[in-house]
């Protein structure tokens, strides 16, 4: 493995960037990227999440899927709805992270909640 200039920090194996690049591949799109942000804030049904994003149940089901099945978020049983949160807490630092940067850079103390339907998704 070589180290690279940035401190002495070591280049990470290939395996572990490729795994990088299809979590962040993932949270490419607004909607998906949307409703990992909803879920780092409170759990949340399909419903729930559907009319904080403004996106079809269809639609937000289909987001879950590939979510939960990329180990992004996890879903668990309260009587007979699914319960979805966010299944790593480092996902959750990392979107919070960016989100609140791009936030404030854009003159916003804190990010407004924005519908799938203003974004076009």
């Amino acid at each position: 493995m070589s180290t690279g200039s940035g401190g002495g920090f070591q280049d990470p194996p290939a395996e572990v960037l490729a795994e990088a690049a299809a979590a962040f591949g993932l949270l490419a799109t607004p909607a998906r990227l949307h409703i990992v942000w909803a879920l780092a804030q409170s759990e949340s049904d399909v419903t729930g999440l559907a009319e904080r994003v403004g996106g079809t149940l269809p639609s937000v089901s289909q987001h879950l899927t590939k979510l939960k099945l990329a180990g992004l978020v996890r879903s668990r049983r309260e009587g007979r709805r699914q319960v979805y949160l966010v299944d790593d807490p480092d996902v959750v630092t990392v979107v919070r992270l960016m989100v609140g940067q791009l936030a404030a850079r854009a003159g916003h103390l804190s990010p407004t909640p924005v519908h799938l339907r203003e974004l076009g998704a």
